[in-house]
Order: C-alpha cells, then sequence, then structure tokens
C-alpha cells in the first residue's frame, strides 16, 4: 500500500486515494487503534456550501446511510469534521466492483443467483426504512474478500417522504440502460417500483453477459426499455427465464414485488435472509404504566420557547449529528392549540381507537406499540411533548421501531386525519414556523 505519513484527527492514517469525484476524494486509511482499513471520503465545506446540488447530495447520501445498516450495504461507521473539511468514514471493500467481474464475462447461474440473492435482501432492508436507491446497476454494487456484495453510492437515493403530493417522485434520474420505463415517461413512478426493474436487469446482465436494452442511439434504446423489447438468451435456465421476464415488465403495477421474488423457487435456492446492524429496542418493559400522580411522570411538559423549537430544527454542517432531523421530522411534528394535557390525551384516545397499545412513559411522552406483527416487528411509535406557550403545545412523533412504510402509513392515514380538530398547524406548512416566531 506504500508509506503512509498524513494522519488526520489523530485517529486514522491516510492512505493512497482510491478514487475521486466532482467535489470530494476518496482515500484508504488505516484507523490507528485497531489497524482497520476503512475509506474515508474527504468534501470541502466551501465548494459544498456554494454549490445548493451538491449540498442537497451529501445530506442524502449521509440521512440514507445512517438509516441502512445491512450486510450487503456499504457501512458508514462515523462522520468528523473540521472547520474546512467533512469526512465519512467508510466500510473498505477490498473485491472491487461487480462491473469488473462482468467485463471478464457472464456469470455462472449459481453465482448469478447468490448476487441477486444478496442484492435482493438489501434493497428489500432499504424500502423497509423508507429509502430509494435510484441507481442501481454493478458499478455501484461492490464485492468483499468473502465474495459478498455490498451496495454503495446513495447519492442519487430518495427518502419515501420525498414523494410528491400524488405519493410519485417526478426526478428522473439514475443510468439509462437500467431505468425503468416509468422514469423514462416522466409521469411520476413509484420508486421501490423503478428500483425492482433495475434489479431485474442487473439479474440479466448476470446471466447474460450484457445488457438487455442496447443501442448506439440513446433515444432508440429508451424507446426498448418503455416498450420492454428485449430477448432472453438460450442458456438461460427455464426458471432464470420467467424470473427475468417478470422483471421486466414495463407496466409497474403488473410487475413482480419483492415479496414475490422472495417466493419464486428459484430465488430461494440456497437463500438465507441476511441480519441487519439496526439494534431494534427491546419492548418487554417499554409498557412501565406510570400513574398520573406519580412523581416520576411529569405533570406539565418541558418549556421551550419558539426561538429554541426554530434551532433545534435548524440545518447546519456544523451539527452533522442532527443534519437530518428537518427532513426526518417533516409532517412528524405539529404545533396545537390545545394544553399539553388536552393533547396528550386526545392522542392517546386515538391510539386506543386505532388498536395500539399506549403507555405514558416519564417525561412527558407516550408509547404506541401495534397489536400486528409488521415486516420488522411490532411498530412502535414514541410521542413527545413541549410546551410553548400556556395554551400551545408542541408535539413530536418518532419511530422507535418496526417498519419505515407502516409507519408512514401510520402518521399519515391513522393519526393525521384523526387528530385534525387539535392540531394548528404541522411542520412542513409554510405557517408552521411563521406562527412560531411570533410567539
Amino acid at each position: 500500500m506504500g508509506e503512509m505519513k498524513k494522519i488526520l484527527l489523530e485517529k486514522y492514517e491516510l492512505g493512497k486515494v482510491l478514487g475521486k469525484g466532482a467535489f470530494a476524494k476518496v482515500y484508504l486509511a488505516r484507523h490507528l487503534a485497531t489497524n482497520e482499513f476503512v475509506a474515508i471520503k474527504v468534501i470541502k465545506k466551501d465548494e459544498v456550501i456554494t454549490n445548493q446540488k451538491m449540498m442537497e447530495q451529501i445530506k442524502r447520501e449521509i440521512a440514507v446511510m445512517r438509516l441502512v445498516r445491512h450486510p450487503n450495504i456499504v457501512d458508514l461507521k462515523e462522520i468528523m469534521a473540521t472547520k474546512t473539511k467533512i469526512f465519512l468514514v467508510m466500510e473498505y471493500v477490498r473485491g472491487g466492483a461487480l462491473f469488473d467481474k462482468l467485463a471478464r464475462g457472464r456469470l455462472s447461474e449459481g453465482a448469478a443467483r447468490r448476487y441477486f440473492q444478496q442484492l435482493v435482501s438489501a434493497v428489500d432492508f432499504c424500502h423497509s426504512r423508507g429509502v430509494i436507491h435510484r441507481d442501481l446497476k454493478p458499478e455501484n454494487l461492490l464485492v468483499d474478500e468473502n465474495g459478498d456484495l455490498k451496495i454503495s453510492d446513495f447519492g442519487l437515493s430518495a427518502l419515501y417522504e420525498h414523494q410528491c403530493k400524488d405519493g410519485l417522485f417526478h426526478t428522473q434520474c439514475g443510468t439509462p440502460a437500467y431505468i425503468a420505463p416509468e422514469v423514462l415517461r416522466q409521469k411520476g413512478y413509484e420508486g421501490a417500483k423503478a428500483d425492482i426493474w433495475s434489479c431485474g436487469v442487473i439479474l440479466f446482465v448476470l446471466l447474460a453477459g450484457y445488457l438487455p436494452f442496447q443501442d448506439s442511439n440513446l433515444s432508440a434504446m429508451c424507446r426498448k426499455i418503455v416498450r420492454g423489447e428485449y430477448e432472453i438468451p438460450q442458456w438461460f435456465s427455464a426458471e432464470s427465464k420467467r424470473l427475468v421476464s417478470r422483471l421486466l415488465i414495463p407496466n409497474p403495477s403488473k410487475r413482480i414485488s419483492i415479496p414475490g421474488i422472495m417466493r419464486v423457487t428459484w430465488f430461494k435456492k440456497g437463500f438465507k435472509r441476511a441480519t441487519s446492524f439496526s439494534n431494534m429496542q427491546e419492548e418487554e418493559s417499554i409498557f412501565e404504566e406510570f400513574d398520573e400522580e406519580d412523581e416520576k411522570f411529569k405533570k406539565s411538559p418541558a418549556l421551550l420557547n419558539a426561538f429554541q423549537i426554530i434551532s433545534s430544527m435548524s440545518i447546519g454542517f456544523d451539527g452533522l449529528s442532527s443534519m437530518f432531523e428537518d427532513q426526518k421530522k417533516a409532517g412528524s411534528t405539529f404545533t396545537s392549540r390545545c394544553s399539553a394535557k388536552v393533547t396528550l390525551g386526545k392522542i392517546e384516545m386515538v391510539g386506543k381507537k386505532i388498536g395500539y397499545k399506549v403507555a405514558r412513559l416519564k417525561d412527558f411522552k407516550l408509547r404506541l406499540v401495534g397489536s400486528t406483527e409488521g415486516r420488522k416487528g411490532r411498530l412502535s411509535v414514541t410521542a413527545e411533548f413541549f410546551k410553548v406557550a400556556p395554551e400551545v403545545t408542541v408535539v413530536e412523533f418518532s419511530k422507535s421501531s418496526g417498519d419505515t412504510l407502516e409507519y408512514i402509513k401510520f402518521r399519515e392515514e391513522d393519526i393525521r386525519p384523526a387528530l385534525k380538530d387539535i392540531v394548528w398547524t404541522w411542520k412542513g406548512d409554510s405557517e408552521f414556523h411563521q406562527e412560531l416566531s411570533k410567539l
């Protein structure tokens, strides 16, 4: 690897440059205490702050990578910063890109199946956390020294919260050969289904050694994608042919889903679902009840002024740990002109009405836990109350455990309509900060 000399923040020894981008360099580095090799992306703050598009891409990438810790996804280990630079410390994947393996020709069916299983497992986990990748391709799939696949490069990814009011994404992004037809049509698309299309193209490439939609003319290639015009090679097995044909269906409503993929016999052969790195909160003790007279349960919530509330929701590179709270809380925080006691009682009543077990916790919080098992266990939601004025309360919902899509459904379809009689404004509405600033 050559001699290393530069020490970063008394923690890492920097080595050779692994790659360069428009606004960042990636270095190989060694952790001084553990000798572990990592990849460190070094970003210059001044270049990012003056370029809104770059800033949004970095913020999005970090936000997403903090959400999706999985054995088949490159791990973001930590974030560090100085006055001039931001450092993203990531897992170093030694084996290089899957694209390089494909440059030597198509893979055996067994090898293709194993990579595809790991890809689908990781993409399913991303979707369960509310993350859409939007640029899945062999160049963004790395292979480690054990031959395991790792998804990388979440720069074009999006959260479900970024969908428009019609429930669809409208940003056209990705690599042309892997883009879903509905993205090309520019009429809005469901992110998860578009990712599944890209997985189908990747499976085809793994088995065939070339792309299903090829043309020297980009417009002609896009027409083939929209029409679903491709030919399956004769060496594909009957089962893999069926799966590819169900993945590369131009109509997203008829395209196979991830649960459907996982039920396919060809896919299930030798499949072992990886366990995510996320620490699911233990639920055995979360229902410790507190009587309203119990000294542990406050009779009034923390008193915060409007400036504190607004400041706590600001975004800035000086506070990397809370950089993305604004995005995550949008739609999960509201103001009420009712007292904290009345607001808490209303949420408690609504939670029980929709079948959730509700418990009062100390520090003026409520815990709501679903009665049924979801994709990632039972959904657990915390509601925290802040007093801004005698008759103004701020309530913040947050997911403690469970599936992100189920949380969004709980928030948008169950809670918001049921609380409309006590809600003043939801965070994300234009009036939210204006009204708080008047207090």
